[in-house]
């Protein structure tokens, strides 16, 4: 059993990105998450086994499934009392459910958040590929975080939330696993503020998430104050 499958963690299409707030409107920033999820499904669908999206939102599962992806409906984890930086809460929580749900059906998982949709920008498959003979790759952030992270599943404790490349690589040296760091500047960009508007604006040709933010108006250019980009609107 040489397979691996994709597990996407999504939280409620209503809290989507509240950080681009007031720039986006509610319904838009739901629009940019559902263009996000199909542009990192369209990447990963030709090269791993299945994707799995685990959330409580009816209206994400529901989306899932329009994407012909497999809807994996979350628990009610709640936070532990004794949780450090969000190790023991509901996001590692919903990870782990969905690792548990897979594990008898693949030898790898890639764990990857929902908004980064340059994805397909890097070389993923050659990531997928290296997977079948490591059992630790991890991709970093931007701030720090962890983008991608593929390993045998259950075999490390979770720790996404805040500083997690830095833990994730200790948890692996617990367990006695080499980790490959893979640094790549498309997978690093999540997004969450208008200046990472711009840098899709700017890399994210042939990607639904740019087309979306072009048929709001949105435009980018040079900045050289405290943000390198100037994002805006035709409406402004």
């Amino acid at each position: 059993m040489d397979k691996i499958y994709a597990i996407i963690p999504v939280n409620q299409f209503a809290n989507a990105k509240t950080r681009l707030s007031p720039f986006l409107s509610p319904e838009e920033r739901k629009n940019l998450l559902k263009a996000m999820l199909k542009d990192i499904a369209i990447t990963l669908k030709p090269i791993v086994d299945d994707i799995i999206i685990i959330s409580k939102d009816e209206e994400v599962l529901a989306y899932a499934e329009e994407l012909e992806l497999t809807a994996l409906v979350e628990e009610d984890h709640k936070a532990s009392k004794t949780s450090k930086n969000g190790d023991e809460g509901p996001l590692n929580k919903a990870i782990k459910q969905a690792m548990k749900w897979c594990r008898k059906k693949t030898r790898k998982v890639i764990i990857l958040p929902s908004d980064i949709p340059l994805i397909g920008k890097t070389n993923i498959k050659l990531l997928i590929d290296q997977a079948k003979n490591l059992d630790f790759i991890i991709v970093p952030s931007k701030g720090g975080g962890t983008n991608a992270l593929i390993i045998k599943p259950l075999s490390i404790d979770m720790k996404f939330g805040g500083f997690s490349f830095k833990k994730h690589i200790e948890e692996a040296e617990k367990k006695k696993l080499v980790p490959l760091v893979h640094d790549s500047f498309y997978m690093a960009l999540d997004v969450n503020t208008t200046e990472d508007l711009g840098e899709i604006m700017l890399h994210g040709n042939g990607t639904e998430t740019k087309k979306y933010l072009e048929s709001l108006g949105i435009k980018v250019e040079s900045f050289r104050g405290h943000e390198r980009l100037k994002v805006t609107r035709d409406n402004e």
